[in-house]
């Protein structure tokens, strides 16, 4: 009781309070606002954690990195544009929602949704913490390799009954995340003597082509053909009905543990986590055939699991003192420049400091609806803007958000031509979220593939010889057999008839 007396007393405090609440907002528009992301955000904010106390600097960060989280689901809805990698998964659900004049329903769905996959896994931080740490320990890149195969099942979820176009968009993906320096003999890829393409290609100028500029060059070759559809938009915040969630608090509750445990494995993150519970959603829902549509089934999905990976991601970081992914090693140094040592024996001898953390990350997703909620409106008014100048905006924003992850005028080209290739794909019907998963999945699967083979010799067998690894092998190849089964069942069952 001491110790919760002691960690209320500090999130009590009228700074720390303060930094939750202007933390949080400050994440919510870093997320709206394409190209930025967490990562960024929590790196402006930095500095200003240096003339603060320890726990307001926590609170701080820890505002940021859950309102970013939140906030690129609001662009994905409203504009078709994913604020953050992890919104492409919304995007596909939320937009066509919003298309039909629903855009203040599918903002409540999303708002509530990760409100609640983010409390799950912040109980899930405090319960399971060091046990789900220990666990990921016992992860070496075999069982890596076996969770990136199986993470790339979600193609299938996200193809809409277009599988083979799919597996192309995907493979396009996995293509484009060869490109650059080879990770392991450092041999240069696919980069055609070009300096810049050393490095690579970055996934937020090609979601910010695939996505925001493909869709307004598709726009704009039809803006003379049809009316402006954006007066026809709901503006506000609309709470989905009880009626409504009562058959999707199975699909939250499997989202929430599908994100927490995701999160919770150094290396992975919350595009993977979103993905992979869409693709479950998909498989499971009763309402399949809506998907694509604006199902709120798959918004529910992946909003409660990319939210819920912003807690157990904290799992590693805290218990372990492994950052999992940039953002959670941002918040490590920060962490060590405040004097907290992350490690084994943090939850032993700073258990008050645990404790405040787990409190303030309540507040965090309180304050992260409240945003949601209050702040709807005016995220969708944009949406009352003429459809030119709509047009024009968007596309002045997502230039600078392609520009500003490296400061790079490269960026902007590889973001046009993303956009070319994405109107494309779009006018001949390929999906584009595979693409997305593709470059995701890309490079874990191919360094924990490579990296496999050297500890085992060669002998791919010998991944089938881990217990970990067999069982996603397993599952995978079950996924992909079982809408062959259900096929056969019917076509069985339509004989017997």
């Amino acid at each position: 009781m001491d110790i919760l007396l002691a960690a209320i007393e500090q999130i009590a405090t009228p700074m720390s309070l303060l930094c939750i609440v202007l933390g949080t907002l400050f994440g919510v528009v870093i997320g709206v606002l394409p190209g930025l992301g967490s990562v960024i955000g929590l790196t402006m904010v930095l500095p200003f954690t240096f003339s603060l106390d320890q726990f307001p600097a926590i609170a701080l960060m820890l505002g940021v990195y859950c309102g970013s989280v939140y906030g690129g689901s609001i662009t994905a809805i409203i504009l078709n544009t994913p604020g953050t990698p992890q919104a492409a998964a919304t995007a596909m659900e939320g937009f066509p929602m919003a298309k039909k004049g629903n855009a203040d329903l599918a903002i409540g769905w999303v708002t509530t949704a990760s409100t609640l996959g983010g409390l799950f896994s912040v109980f899930v931080f405090v319960l399971a913490g060091p046990s789900l740490a220990r666990f990921s320990l016992q992860f070496t890149p075999i069982e890596y390799f076996a969770l990136g195969i199986f993470a790339m099942t979600c193609i299938a979820g996200v193809s809409s009954g277009q599988l083979v176009k799919g597996l192309v968009a995907g493979g396009i993906g996995l293509m484009l995340a060869t490109i650059g320096v080879d990770p392991v003999t450092g041999d240069m890829r696919f980069t055609f003597d070009s300096f810049q393409l050393t490095a690579g290609i970055g996934l937020i100028p090609v979601i910010i082509g695939l996505f925001a500029y493909s869709e307004m060059f598709l726009r704009v070759l039809e803006i003379n053909d049809r009316k402006p559809e954006a007066s026809h938009f709901s503006v506000g915040f609309r709470m989905p009905p009880w009626r409504e969630w009562k058959t999707r608090l199975g699909m939250l509750l499997r989202g929430s543990v599908l994100g927490s445990f995701i999160g919770a494995l150094p290396g992975t993150g919350a595009a993977t986590a979103a993905f992979i519970s869409y693709s479950e959603a998909y498989r499971t829902s009763s309402r399949r055939q809506n998907f694509g549509k604006g199902e709120p089934d798959g918004l529910v999905a992946c909003e409660s699991a990319n939210n819920a990976v912003t807690g157990s991601a904290l799992v590693p970081t805290l218990a372990l003192g492994i950052p999992g992914d940039p953002v959670t090693a941002v918040m490590l140094g920060a962490l060590v420049i405040q004097g907290v040592a992350p490690g084994p024996q943090l939850f032993n001898q700073n258990l008050d400091l645990i404790y405040a953390i787990f409190l303030c990350l309540i507040v965090v997703n309180m304050v992260v609806f409240a945003a949601g909620a209050l702040g709807a409106s005016v995220f969708t008014r944009v949406l009352r803007i003429p459809e030119p100048i709509l047009i024009a905006l968007i596309l002045v924003i997502s230039t600078v958000g392609a520009y500003g992850v490296n400061g790079s005028a490269f960026d902007i080209w590889i973001a046009f031509a993303a956009g070319v290739i994405g109107a494309i794909l779009r006018y001949f019907s390929y999906p584009l979220a595979p693409v997305v998963i593709g470059m995701v999945l890309g490079p874990t699967i191919e360094m924990s593939l490579r990296q496999g083979l050297i500890l085992t010799d060669g002998n791919a067998l010998a991944f089938f010889q881990r217990p970990i690894a067999s069982v996603l092998f397993a599952l995978t190849f079950m996924l992909l057999i079982w809408p062959l089964v259900r096929k056969l069942r019917g076509t069985r069952k339509t004989q017997d008839s």
